[in-house]
């Protein structure tokens, strides 16, 4: 970064409380009931999807597999809940005895795709009438950096909460702590997670905005599309009672000046319960709801 910025915001390491934001922007986060990892159950599906097929891969189930692999899962819902699937959409690299022509592949594929990476991953109550698209444009031989020039900054959804959150625009991969994009979002995350924990809301959107060189966030703001049993603004003011969300605040909440990145890189950087998350904790939630009078 330029010596102009590093004049605001270079105190990362420091005991500095004050340390500015590295940049302006709005950051979110959100969790909801749908999962027990308090996910979004789309997005959440979509990455257990690509983690069983790197999974059958790696341990010669599946050994026409390669690596390269994306997935989408469209649900129904009613009266807002997760009723059933849709479709699922599953798109993964393979040896090329495994397409009988450029545009279709061999039965026994999609077959194989279904039955041992699809069902075995999915709850079989919301399989009804669901439509499966295996490879719908047919062979994929061609995969990773020889098909497609880099991922970072380009995948930002996937590596949140798919189509049920707005995003900021502002990357994670590649910036350090101080970087609000990324620890900020973070952050949101786990204020969101705590308070859908805590039983205060079913489902809970966090927007955080900062101006650069400043520390304390230009607002913070809680939607909970009705679902909460507190208000909206009653619940922003216990996140300002509970979290400090000024960069050196954060990076001290959540010990993100730890090497524990490399994780992030697929599969997403939310609902997983891994130890280096420390964003996904939801030890607030007790203190939270005493908080909130229940």
């Amino acid at each position: 970064q330029s010596n102009d910025i590093a004049q605001g915001v270079d105190h990362a390491s420091d005991d500095h409380l004050n340390t500015g934001a590295g940049d302006q922007g709005l950051m979110f986060g959100y969790a909801c009931d749908e999962t027990p990892e308090l996910m979004p159950a789309p997005i959440y599906y979509a990455h257990r999807l690509v983690e069983r097929q790197a999974q059958l891969r790696k341990d010669g189930r599946l050994p026409f597999l390669r690596p390269d692999a994306k997935s989408q899962v469209t649900m129904r819902y009613v009266d807002g809940k997760p009723h059933s699937i849709d479709t699922v959409v599953l798109s993964t690299q393979h040896h090329p005895d495994q397409s009988e022509t450029q545009t279709k592949m061999k039965a026994s594929f999609t077959e194989a795709i279904i039955e041992e990476i699809i069902k075995p991953v999915l709850p079989k109550e919301w399989l009804q009438n669901t439509r499966y698209l295996i490879n719908p444009t047919g062979r994929f031989v061609i995969g990773g950096p020889q098909g497609d020039c880099g991922l970072t900054g380009r995948k930002i959804i996937v590596d949140t909460y798919g189509g049920a959150c707005p995003h900021g625009g502002g990357a994670f991969s590649g910036k350090d702590p101080t970087k609000v994009d990324r620890s900020a979002a973070y952050a949101a995350r786990y204020v969101a997670k705590n308070i859908v924990a805590a039983g205060l809301a079913r489902q809970c959107q966090i927007q955080v905005a900062y101006a650069i060189g400043v520390a304390e966030p230009m607002n913070i703001t809680v939607y909970t599309e009705g679902t909460g049993v507190v208000s909206d603004e009653r619940l922003a003011a216990l996140v300002r009672e509970h979290f400090d969300l000024r960069p050196k605040g954060i990076i001290q909440m959540l010990d993100l000046l730890r090497p524990i990145y490399e994780k992030t890189a697929a599969y997403g950087h939310f609902g997983r319960e891994e130890p280096e998350f420390s964003w996904e904790k939801t030890d607030k939630a007790a203190a939270l709801r005493a908080a909130a009078g229940l």
